[in-house]
Formats: structure tokens, C-alpha cells, sequence
């Protein structure tokens, strides 16, 4: 039987191991196994929305285990820190719990065919201070502790008077810092229907950061514009062509030696593929650690290892990378599920070739600016308003179909609809 293992539990990482588990673990065809340092599966581009409270993690997040149970592939607890390619064996490291008693014991998993779907971190570029003072967001975890920071900051102002205010800081102008800028407007609208009417969206000075000559550098100019027209009303700060050089308690320091005052500071200027990839020392990677792959997923050396997601490094035919985007990590492993089988059959592998169904930035309740069918029309096709935000949910409910399969998602996205009747609007613990 052949022993498939799939390392990390983010969108592309689950998608595969839930279609896996149908195509071969329901018929004991193949032993499909996920490996996550994590219990719970959280959407990565709804991070945002955990840090501000709109998503609560307990009702929202997927649990590993129960899912592997339903879907035919078992689940591993562990965190992935050593390979050894000729033995086929993946090291586990040991788990702690709080207390620091160990959880698990360090554990070796033998495979034939490895997936490795271990997603990305911050990309803080060795900016001095950062990693000190600023908060990320790369998992629920570092999401949930901004959380409650940003709780807290409330409380503490809405206990002074109205000319107090929280000043935040956000570095990094891509989606992850304009949607979290607009949602925490949203959020900060909120309070006051929650026992904290000193607390409004006037009292919050949010600074958006950007290196680059425009927010957004990755899509069309239209969007930027859209989407900067619409933060500046809503009050945000938009700082363009301003480089930081260090961060301090104070806030951040720029290049031109300007400090930035903030109460709260938030990194997400860049990704990058976690550093422990490029010291196993095993795969060719670039300077974002990322694991340089053949046409076919396939890491370069390596025709029994597949790679996904933002951890990998994939070339096009016209000499351009693959965006490390939610929707590239379920094409690749809609990819490598498909070249799995053709190598079971005695196939050759086909190539991955990226088509880019463009962009949408959602700025909360305020506004969802976008393009759609990029690969087709140039990014030309632009949408806005209630019909792009429309499709903006519609992109996680298509991965909450990939997972659960059309009649659970349905119930599961009516669950939800229910839940929003008795729960708040936002998390307040």
C-alpha cells in the first residue's frame, strides 16, 4: 500500500489530504497522513478577521482530527524539523504543553510519496526591532494574540475620555494590511453596542505603511486606487514611498529618520518560506527559502518529494514565478493530486501551469474591490460593490466545499448563518 504524507494543514495541504483520502484512503488504496503543528485549520486569508474578532477560531476553525475521521486519512500532531531522504523518514520534534511537560516524544514517519504544503512566515527582512515589537500574522495563534492586545487597548480607552486614542501601525501594504486596516474600522464601530460606548471609530489612528510608490503593487492600478481612496475616507493614514528602518516601543523609525508613533505595531511587509527549509539542507531554494520545483511540483532532485503553496518556488514558460496566493495552492494540489494517480497508473506527471482567476481585496462592510478572470482579459474586468464582495465569499466557501464536500459545506455555511442570530458580531474575549 502506498504511504503518502502530506506536511501542513493550510488550504492546499487539506484540500489534497481530504481528496486523497476519498480517491485512496476510503478504499484502502494508499495510507494518506497529515502532518500539522496545529489542531485546528483556519482559512489563512481570514486572519485578519481572527485578529479583529469578526472570526472566532472555536466556531469557525476546522478541528484535524475530526475531520481525518470523517474524510479517511489520519492525522498527525507535530512539528516537521528534519528529512531524510534516503531512509524516506520525516522528523516529528517533541510537543510541551504550558507547563512545559512533554506532550508527544520526538517521532519518525516513513513515506513513499511527501507532500510538503508548510505554507509561510513574515518576512521581516532583518528589520531591527521588528521580531521585538511588532505582532504577525502567520497563524491563529499570533492572530489571537493581537486580539487580545487590541481588547485590551479598547477597554483601557474606552475607561478615559473621548480625546484619548489607540494609534496602530500596520507595515506592508498588500491585501493582509488594507482588509485588516478597513476591519479594524468595522470593529472599532462595534463597541459600542458591546458595553463600550467611549470606545468609536474616531478614536482609532491607523497607519498604513507602504515601501513601494502604491499600496497594493501587486495588482492593477485600479484596484490600488479604489481600495486607497476608500481607506482614506474611511480615515486611514496611507504613508507611500516610505521605507522603515527599525521599530522601537515608541513605533517605527523610517528611513528618512521620521518616527512613526503607535500604541500597537503590525508586520506583514513580505512572506517568505519558514528558514528551517533552506538550513535541512536538502533542496535547491531561493532567497525566500522558498523549495525551487520542476514543472510538475516536484522538487528539483527529488521525483518522490511534491511541493505546494507558498512554500514553493514554481517558474512558468514566460520566465514568471507563482504568487504565493490561496489560489495557487489550490490549483497545485488539484495539480498533485492528479499526477499522483498518473504515476500509480505508470504515467509521466504533467506540468502545473498557473491560471490566475485575479484579485479581490475585501475592505470589510465599507466596500470589495477587484478583477476577475485575470489569465483571460489582463486584469481588465474590474468589479466593485456588493457583486465583488459577493464573490470574495464566494472563493471561501469554494474551499469550504474542497474540505467538507457540497453537502456538509452547505450545512456548515448554514450553521454559521444560525450562529451569527445568537453569538455577538465580534469576539470579545
Amino acid at each position: 500500500m502506498e504511504n503518502i504524507l502530506i506536511i501542513g494543514g493550510g488550504a492546499g495541504g487539506l484540500e489534497l489530504a481530504t481528496q486523497l483520502g476519498h480517491k485512496y484512503g476510503r478504499k484502502n488504496k494508499a495510507k494518506i497522513t497529515l502532518v500539522d503543528r496545529n489542531r485546528t485549520h483556519i482559512w489563512k486569508p481570514l486572519l485578519h478577521e481572527v485578529a479583529t474578532g469578526s472570526l472566532d477560531t472555536s466556531t469557525d476553525g476546522v478541528v484535524y482530527h475530526a475531520h481525518a475521521a470523517k474524510h479517511y486519512y489520519n492525522f498527525q500532531l507535530g512539528e516537521f524539523c528534519q528529512l531524510d531522504t534516503e531512509a524516506k523518514t520525516v522528523t516529528l520534534a517533541p510537543s510541551f504543553d504550558s507547563e512545559g511537560e512533554q506532550v508527544l516524544p520526538e517521532r519518525q514517519l516513513s513515506y513513499d510519496k511527501l507532500v510538503l504544503a508548510i505554507g509561510s512566515v513574515s518576512n521581516d527582512f532583518g528589520t531591527p526591532g521588528v521580531a521585538e515589537h511588532c505582532y504577525f500574522l502567520d497563524s491563529h495563534q499570533q492572530a489571537e494574540r493581537f486580539h487580545h492586545g487590541l481588547l485590551n487597548n479598547f477597554i483601557r480607552i474606552n475607561q478615559k475620555d473621548e480625546s484619548e486614542e489607540l494609534h496602530i501601525a500596520i507595515v506592508g501594504g498588500g491585501a493582509t494590511g488594507v482588509e485588516l486596516s478597513a476591519e479594524l474600522y468595522h470593529v472599532a464601530d462595534l463597541l459600542k453596542s458591546y458595553g463600550m460606548p467611549n470606545m468609536t471609530a474616531n478614536q482609532l489612528k491607523i497607519s498604513l505603511i507602504e515601501a513601494g510608490p502604491r499600496i497594493l503593487p501587486a495588482l492593477p492600478d485600479r484596484i490600488s486606487f479604489s481600495a486607497r481612496k476608500e481607506l482614506v475616507r474611511l480615515g486611514v493614514e496611507v504613508k507611500e514611498s516610505v521605507r522603515v528602518a527599525s521599530a522601537s516601543k515608541e513605533g517605527f523609525i523610517t528611513a528618512d529618520d521620521e518616527l512613526i508613533q503607535a500604541d500597537m505595531m503590525i508586520w506583514a511587509a513580505g512572506v517568505k518560506a519558514p528558514d528551517f527549509v533552506s538550513r535541512l539542507g536538502v533542496f535547491e531554494t531561493n532567497r525566500n527559502n522558498q523549495i525551487i520545483v520542476e514543472p510538475s511540483l516536484q522538487a528539483k532532485g527529488h521525483s518522490d518529494i511534491w511541493v505546494i503553496g507558498d512554500c514553493c518556488a514554481c517558474e512558468q514558460a514566460d520566465g514568471s514565478w507563482v504568487p504565493p496566493r490561496a489560489q495557487s495552492a489550490h490549483q497545485m494540489a488539484e495539480q498533485v493530486k492528479e499526477n499522483l494517480a498518473r504515476l500509480l497508473k505508470g504515467e509521466q506527471p504533467k506540468p502545473y501551469i498557473y491560471k490566475d482567476h485575479g484579485s479581490l481585496v475585501n475592505l470589510s462592510r465599507y466596500s470589495t474591490v477587484g478583477s476577475l478572470m485575470g489569465n483571460l482579459t489582463s486584469n481588465s474586468m474590474f468589479i466593485e460593490g456588493r457583486i465583488a464582495r459577493a464573490v470574495y465569499i464566494s472563493l471561501y466557501r469554494m474551499h469550504q466545499v474542497a474540505i467538507h464536500g457540497w453537502p456538509k459545506a452547505m450545512m456548515v455555511i448554514v450553521a454559521e448563518k444560525l450562529g451569527k442570530v445568537v453569538r455577538p458580531k465580534m469576539k470579545l474575549h
